[in-house]
């Protein structure tokens, strides 16, 4: 099943402006905030996400920092379902779990409550993020989610990098469904 229409993605790409060099020298930032502010055209992909997750059954979507709080949130109020955040690091102030996770030079940590799914046994959860790129973040999350006890249902990516293989990484622990593939 097809999330959006050809037309959709045309539109979607067309609203995402390139910042060059940002946030460092040979980097194309793909800025969303030009998609976020279009209330017509992001009406139209969470409605599209809605349909198209809608018999899942979901209990929860779960939303990466920062990002992922814009898409996860709206799309956990368009299927009446718990809207879960997934942070960094020190920004949550109740009892967390924490994943690390490696970066190009270092690591990196996200967290989440411990009663993030309210003590749901096997609660269903969608992990959204804005974007996949090497799948770092992704899989902490998901690794959070399962730690938990739920079953993470797929992740939704608005935007992927396929030259990076974050997708594909992460597909081999559960389905992956991306928006829009993009060159980097």
């Amino acid at each position: 099943m097809q999330i959006i229409s050809e037309q959709l993605k045309k539109d979607l790409l067309h609203s995402i402006r390139d910042i060059p060099d940002y946030p460092k020298p040979g980097i194309v930032f793909k800025d969303i905030t030009t998609l976020v502010n279009n209330a017509p055209l992001l009406t139209k992909l969470i409605e599209s996400l809605k349909q198209y997750y809608d018999n899942m059954n979901l209990d929860f979507v779960a939303g990466i920092e920062a990002r992922g709080f814009i898409f996860g949130a709206m799309l956990a109020y368009a299927l009446n379902v718990g809207f879960v955040p997934i942070r960094k690091k020190g920004k949550l102030p109740f009892t967390t779990m924490s994943e690390k996770y490696s970066l190009e030079y270092g690591f990196d940590e996200v967290e989440i409550h411990i009663d993030a799914f309210r003590e749901k046994q096997n609660a269903r959860v969608l992990l959204i993020d804005d974007l996949i790129a090497t799948g770092g973040t992704a899989q902490a999350a998901f690794k959070l989610i399962e730690s938990l006890g739920a079953k993470c249902i797929e992740a939704c990516f608005i935007l992927n990098l396929p030259d990076l293989q974050g997708a594909q990484k992460l597909s081999k622990s559960l389905k992956v469904t991306t928006i829009l593939d993009i060159g980097n």
